[in-house]
């Protein structure tokens, strides 16, 4: 993730929920600063925003990074997911009834 950041100004990435992708929503993108409301978690040097109005959709996510001989991504491992596209870019989520 530094490699990430270190290239700009960023903060880090936000973890939310926004419209895109062929499956209906995606998770990540690069973050300058963090909102007034924003939960702010960093850890082995790794800064993450978590914008508040997706928490329903991503609580018990597990967040992982993977490196193959093809491709070096973001896993998401989230138990409200319902669908995700071909590519992997994009995802279906349901939020949590009365989390």
């Amino acid at each position: 993730m530094r490699g990430l950041t270190a290239k700009g100004d960023h903060l880090g990435l936000r973890l939310g929920i926004k419209n895109g992708g062929c499956a209906g929503q995606e998770y990540l993108e690069l973050v300058d600063q963090a909102g007034p409301i924003d939960e702010v978690v960093t850890d082995k040097g790794a800064t993450v925003v978590i914008d508040p109005k997706a928490v329903l959709f991503l609580i018990g996510t597990e967040i992982d990074f993977e490196t193959s001989k093809l491709a070096s991504k973001f896993v998401f491992r989230n138990p409200n997911q319902t669908d995700a596209c071909g590519c992997g870019e994009s995802v279906t989520i349901t939020p949590v009834a009365d989390a």
